[in-house]
């Protein structure tokens, strides 16, 4: 009875108040950022409304997953704007009898800077960010091209939005 208690007792006193020296309950988020604007996502690609997914993306997992506020450009501390610089599409598998693809990845490949706005600092800048998702296409699956299309953009919000992390 006192050894799960004594156990939770020690567990606290090891946690540290700042992410570079341990364990720690702190946001890993830069908190001297209170918002960030995110202009839509430009497209180098052929393939249509993705950056419109992207970015909306971005803003949903910022919202969800940071302290920060979205606002628009013109009211922000920073900025974060990119291109959608390419979308691929990856065979992963055959079928041994036809040889038609079975399994098929999108790949969407990124370039992006978050700017501080009151420096002129660029504070990320990251390019050919990759993320790549699978889908099956074959029957009896029969998913869409944009079944992997969301999936990948999901992703790549997701690891674009921890990717502005504090530097810990």
């Amino acid at each position: 009875m006192l050894a799960p208690i004594l156990a939770g007792v020690l567990s606290l006193a090891s946690c540290a108040s700042d992410p570079t020296k341990g364990y720690s309950t702190q946001s890993t988020y830069d908190e001297s950022v209170r918002s960030v604007a995110v202009p839509m996502f430009e497209n180098a690609t052929f393939s249509v409304g993705l950056e419109a997914s992207l970015t909306e993306a971005i803003i949903k997992e910022l919202r969800l997953a940071t302290p920060w506020i979205v606002t628009s450009p013109g009211n922000s501390e920073t900025t974060l704007s990119g291109t959608i610089a390419r979308s691929d599409l990856v065979s992963y598998s055959r079928e041994s009898q036809t040889g038609l693809v079975q399994e098929v990845g999108v790949r969407l490949t990124v370039n992006f800077d978050w700017v501080d706005n009151r420096t002129g600092k660029t504070l990320v800048a990251r390019r050919n960010f990759a993320a790549t998702e699978p889908f099956v296409p074959s029957l009896p699956s029969g998913e869409r091209l944009s079944t992997g299309e969301q999936a990948v953009i999901q992703e790549l919000a997701r690891d674009i939005v921890s990717e502005l992390r504090s530097n810990w």
